[in-house]
């Protein structure tokens, strides 16, 4: 069964395609920031991607990113048990090195664009294109 709802459905659709009545330039998520700000913990992932059960936390969003004992200790093998990165995006850097703790309790945050959580503000380059990551 498709889940179907013509307005909905259409709606999402042009704004994916990133025409409609509010068309940008250039739109893209970033899966990463997306992933920790609405499953921080990686519940979904865990539910749906059972060859990433064993990795805790946050971390389940870039597996790629952790070291080879945190693999092993999870069951993990990339390239093997769990495929390799196909891309990684140079915008997945605009993210903090702190685990996501919630909320703030003001929407913006302390200093930073309205879209981008408190503790994902200066997480570097380095977190997601790094092989090596003790946790």
């Amino acid at each position: 069964k498709v889940d179907y709802d013509v307005c909905s459905n259409y709606g999402n659709w042009l704004y994916s395609a990133g025409i409609g009545n509010d068309p940008r330039d250039n739109r893209k998520f970033n899966m990463i920031k997306q992933g920790l700000d609405y499953d921080g913990n990686g519940d979904y992932i865990r539910l749906w991607v059972p060859e990433l059960q064993g990795i805790k936390g946050a971390d389940i969003h870039t597996p790629w990113a952790l070291n080879s004992a945190a693999l092993s200790q999870a069951g993990v093998t990339l390239g093997e048990t769990y495929p390799q990165p196909v891309v990684t995006a140079p915008e997945w850097s605009r993210h903090t090195n702190q685990r996501p703790q919630g909320r703030s309790p003001h929407p913006r945050g302390r200093r930073g664009p309205a879209h981008t959580p408190v503790q994902h503000r200066d997480r570097g380059i380095d977190f997601y294109f790094s092989r090596k990551k003790d946790v």
